[in-house]
This record gives structure tokens, C-alpha cells and sequence, in this order.
């Protein structure tokens, strides 16, 4: 063989070879959709690990977030507390525990909210006043409620914690026992 038919023959197999079939890649399946198509929700928090605290959250869904409202009573007077949503809708065990770790869909680390790096879960702490209830009004970005996304925090917990969150311990912020628990519902 010459060496331009050993260069021919060399060009013609890399030429066929780019040209072969190639399996196609598996369809992803289309990602749900990154709204909600919830209008409203409720949470009863019932207590946690011994305690007193219990409350009523509604939820309504705004164009970047969910918006919180409610009440969170049984807390010692002027008092911090971490206030999460967490991973599972599961409120059974005697701590809360069975709710697991911090809802985070984009695995970031632990943080406060609208302060960088941070869980979608994580909120600022509430606070208590003298009679020891909570008033909430919290807008929580980055998630939707109802639609099946990602970052739909339907039917996760949302928790209260004992503590409250120091925005920078890993990976909850040292924020304590959890002394409430309630599953977000759909109720619209």
C-alpha cells in the first residue's frame, strides 16, 4: 500500500465513523412547572418534643414566593425562634425529626434568606412578644406552592424551632429542638 491509500483509507474511516447512527439520548421529561397553581394554604402546627407551642399559618402564593401569615403561640415570652420549611410532610415522630432536614431543592448551603447563600426553606427567626405568641408575616421567595416543581413546598412541614437560627451554622443554623409541626396543605 502507497501512503496516500493508507491516507485515504484513514480519512474514509473517520469520515464513516462520524457519520454512523448514533443512539438518540433519552427524553427528559418536561420539568413542572415553576408557579403555583395552589391559591391558598393552611398549616396547623401541633407540638413538638414536650412543648406548649401550636399555631395556625396561612399560606398564599405572590408572584416570586408564598407569602406566611398567622399566629404561633405557647412560646416563652420575648423569645427567638428558627422558623423553616422542611423537607417531608411528616409531622409523626414525638421531636419532628421524621420531617428531616431543611427543604432544599438546589442543595445550597445553610444561610439567611435574602442574605446570600441559603436553604429555600430557610426564613428569618420569629420572635415572640411578652404574652409569648409569634406574630408571622413572612414572604418566602423561590418557591411556589401546588404545581409539582422543584420548589413546590406543598405538603412539606413546616417547622418552629427552639432556638433561634444563627443564619450560619451548617446545616440547619443550630436552631434547636423542634417544638412545632404542621404539613402545608392545599385548601384552594
Amino acid at each position: 500500500m502507497t501512503m496516500r491509500t493508507v491516507l485515504l483509507a484513514t480519512v474514509t474511516a473517520v469520515a464513516l465513523t462520524a457519520c454512523g447512527s448514533h443512539p438518540k439520548p433519552a427524553e427528559q421529561p418536561a420539568a413542572p412547572t415553576a408557579t403555583s397553581t395552589a391559591k391558598q394554604g393552611i398549616v396547623n402546627l401541633a407540638s413538638a418534643s414536650g412543648s406548649l407551642v401550636s399555631g395556625k399559618i396561612t399560606l398564599a402564593p405572590m408572584a416570586d414566593g408564598v407569602h406566611l401569615t398567622g399566629e404561633v403561640g405557647g412560646l416563652p415570652a420575648n423569645s427567638t425562634h428558627g422558623f423553616h420549611v422542611h423537607e417531608k410532610g411528616d409531622c409523626s415522630a414525638v421531636d419532628a425529626s421524621s420531617a428531616g432536614p431543611h427543604f432544599n431543592p438546589t442543595g445550597s448551603a445553610h444561610g439567611k434568606a435574602g442574605g446570600g447563600a441559603h436553604h429555600a426553606g430557610d426564613m428569618d427567626n420569629v420572635v415572640a412578644n411578652a404574652e409569648g405568641v409569634a406574630r408571622i408575616n413572612v414572604h418566602l421567595t423561590g418557591v411556589t406552592l401546588g404545581g409539582g416543581a422543584p420548589n413546590d413546598i406543598a405538603g412539606r412541614a413546616l417547622i418552629v424551632h427552639g432556638s433561634p437560627d444563627d443564619y450560619t451554622s451548617q446545616p440547619a443554623g443550630n436552631a434547636g429542638a423542634r417544638v412545632a409541626c404542621g404539613i402545608i396543605t392545599v385548601t384552594q
